[in-house]
């Protein structure tokens, strides 16, 4: 089976189907084409995206003596990666130092309380602090966004709340492990 290039539309395991080549012309005419001398056949340019998808064509600029125009379309922002996971492990952050409070209050009067609530506010501290840092660099990331040459981001309210989310979960995290270590030592 015969496909015209450009349109081989196998799975992303599947090796695309050969170039055809096409021998390079005589020298001169009449004399055989040296052997091992071809090149790829021409393939056709694909179609700039349509109207409708994601790009639109902000302007059109003629070049001058052809009929061709110069197309500079207008990309539209992109959601910041790390805005959206520093929320993300902000939020975790609380839910975790919920978790010390439950089992550090249920464990006290028992004794491993204070074990099993320092383990859970240790990783609520360190998804607090992971939450922190990362809504920083997208809180940097989305400030030097939409420069020239740059894909402008969105999402700054997200890197704020990951940044608050992650301070409170760990405050809440350490205020229930002291909590914790003084009924179980009481």
């Amino acid at each position: 089976m015969t496909q015209p290039p450009g349109s081989w539309s196998g799975g992303p395991f599947d090796a695309p189907p050969p170039t055809p080549t096409v021998p390079f012309p005589s020298a001169t005419p009449g004399q055989p084409q040296a052997l091992g001398t071809p090149y790829p056949a021409l393939t056709a340019v694909p179609p700039p995206p349509a109207p409708n998808e994601r790009w639109r064509p902000a302007r059109v600029d003629p070049v001058v003596g052809t009929e061709f125009g110069l197309v500079q379309y207008s990309v539209p922002p992109i959601a910041s990666g790390l805005a959206t996971g520093a929320m993300i492990a902000g939020i975790a952050s609380i839910l975790v130092s919920l978790l010390v409070f439950c089992f550090g209050l249920s464990g006290a009067s028992e004794g491993w309380g204070g074990w099993v609530g320092g383990a859970f506010a240790l990783l609520a501290v360190l998804a607090g602090g992971g939450a922190i840092a990362v809504g920083l660099v997208g809180l940097r990331q989305i400030r030097r966004s939409g420069e020239s040459g740059r894909a402008r981001f969105t999402g700054r309210g997200r890197a704020i709340a990951g940044i608050s989310c992650g301070g409170v979960g760990a405050g809440l995290a350490l205020l229930a492990l002291v909590l914790t270590l003084l009924l179980q030592f009481s």
